[in-house]
């Protein structure tokens, strides 16, 4: 599936306290829902937002490969299947899951799936601003023989290390250019201020947004 950060995959893995599965899959499901589909509508058995919240909890549990996720969904229990939005007697097939993930803007899943962890995590205390905590990382064993390791710059909050958002930084940038483009990623995330543990950021960068 489009790659996402491993910080961000981490994110997905943790509930917030009290949050249940049935409620977490509905919201993820609906945040989904969002993206723009690339199929054409003729003969569109499964809705996209079913299809990608499949994908992103196969790849929590560590199911990473095409193979490996269908394998996933073709063994998931009925109900749980259900909880998803899929009909047990008709799952997504490996091929149909792989060309729908394929064709997606990987940041902007990264996008979506950033802002739905920022609604789940905990408000600030009153009289306080929500600290974002900017870094940048390479992940490991991304690099291949035709490219080289790929490198992303994540925005987390401070307070429960969360991934928000994320973004690229390839061979032609560097993360000071793309922070930018990271906290636009936050626009939506009410009363943030941001940091960076690496770089002090001249004047022009160092942001807050409320």
């Amino acid at each position: 599936m489009p790659a996402l950060p491993s910080s961000l995959i981490s994110s997905l893995s943790t509930a917030p306290p009290g949050s249940s599965a049935v409620a977490s899959a509905a919201g993820l499901l609906t945040a989904l829902g969002s993206l723009p589909d690339p199929r054409a509508r003729r003969g569109v058995r499964h809705a996209l937002g079913t299809v990608v919240a499949a994908a992103v909890c196969a790849v929590v549990a560590g199911y990473r490969s095409y193979a490996a996720i269908g394998e996933w969904v073709a063994d998931l229990p009925a109900d749980t299947a259900a909880v998803l939005g899929i009909d047990p007697g008709r799952r997504p097939s490996e091929a149909m899951i792989r060309r729908l993930l394929q064709a997606l803007d990987p940041d902007r899943l990264a996008a979506v799936i950033g802002a739905w962890l920022g609604a789940r995590v905990p408000a600030p205390k009153a009289g306080t601003r929500r600290v974002i905590a900017v870094d940048g990382k390479t992940l490991r064993g991304s690099r291949t023989s035709d490219t080289v390791a790929r490198h992303v710059f994540a925005a987390a909050d401070q307070a429960t290390g969360v991934v928000l958002a994320s973004t690229d930084v390839d061979g032609k940038t560097n993360e000071i250019t793309r922070f930018a483009p990271l906290l636009d990623q936050l626009s939506d995330t009410p009363t943030t201020s941001t940091q960076t543990p690496l770089t002090t950021l001249p004047g022009p960068w160092a942001r807050t947004r409320a």
